[in-house]
């Protein structure tokens, strides 16, 4: 309920409670100083380290924390290194557009997917950000566009709408106008209280950007008992199956003395002069495949159909 909250430590100079400060891209009036007892202070000289109350926002750790003459100059100040701050976030950003997903996805470059994360301490922002990154591959990228301290604002929503980026929010939520705007721009924010719901859920959406795994099932094996050459159909393969079944337009693979000599489609599949669907196991059938003849007896032909498995993270 106090608003921002900085911890400071004071290198030179003393900080007096009404001064005027800039730090990283914030600036403010300081309206209160404690100590490391939670007790208020006035001032704080060189190696004193106090809780300062006022910016108007969470500065990142390690920036300046510096006294300035006057408000305006701060206010100049935390504008000018705002305007950096944003220009260096656009210059960041990919084209996102479901166009050019698409164009990339069949050139076979990555994929973005892009966050913007915003939490109630530095801490949470860090291990959110460390962990969703980890989730890029080979094919998905994962941006994450923005992470900072604080509420869901405008300027927020603005950004994820024009980067096509999601919003984590992480302890914090959205003002009032960021959610009327987010509803407006149609930006989605997801709000959490527990960090591995936050993994799970990214996991999850860098998963269903994944091509799909082809997983191989041989569905069945037959062994060449004789071979007859037809006009016009080529090699009839005289075979019984040995294991599973085999179907018609199967895909196939001719197998000699253990090695793969050539792949292809079933071009037919008789039992006796009749076509049929598919032959069970210990029954003899004719069969012959696509612009391939060069079968022997003693060649084994396997049928195999290709099913698309879910990738998942």
């Amino acid at each position: 309920g106090r608003g921002y909250i900085t911890n400071i430590i004071v290198r030179t100079g003393t900080l007096r409670v009404g001064d005027i400060v800039v730090a990283g891209a914030y600036h403010g009036k300081v309206k209160a100083m404690y100590n490391e007892f939670n007790k208020k202070m006035k001032e704080a000289g060189p190696s004193i380290p106090a809780q300062v109350l006022g910016l108007d926002g969470a500065p990142e750790p390690g920036e300046p924390f510096v006294v300035m003459d006057n408000e305006r100059e701060a206010r100049t100040k935390a504008e000018q290194r705002q305007q950096i701050i944003r220009e260096m976030e656009l210059r960041a950003r990919h084209k996102h557009s479901l166009e050019e997903i698409s164009r990339r996805f069949a050139e076979g470059e990555k994929i973005d997917i892009n966050f913007i994360v915003k939490a109630d301490v530095k801490g949470s922002v860090d291990a959110i950000v460390d962990q969703v990154t980890k989730l890029t591959n080979e094919e998905v990228q994962v941006n994450v566009v923005r992470s900072a301290v604080g509420a869901i604002s405008d300027t927020d929503v603005m950004l994820a709408s024009a980067s096509k980026s999601i919003i984590i929010g992480f302890n914090v939520r959205p003002t009032l106008s960021a959610r009327k705007l987010a509803e407006d721009k149609d930006v989605e924010i997801r709000l959490y209280s527990i960090i591995y719901e936050i993994i799970d859920d990214v996991k999850a959406a860098v998963s269903g950007l994944l091509k799909p795994e082809i997983k191989e099932v041989i569905i069945g094996s037959a062994e060449v008992l004789n071979t007859f050459k037809v006009p016009k159909a080529g090699t009839i393969a005289g075979s019984i199956v040995r294991e599973g079944k085999i179907k018609q337009n199967s895909k196939v693979r001719l197998i000699r003395e253990g090695v793969v000599v050539y792949s292809g489609k079933l071009n037919s599949l008789k039992r006796y002069k009749d076509d049929v669907k598919e032959v069970q196991k210990g029954y003899e059938c004719g069969m012959s495949i696509e612009n391939f003849n060069d079968i022997k007896i003693g060649d084994f032909i396997e049928a195999y159909v290709e099913n698309e498995v879910e990738r998942k993270i």
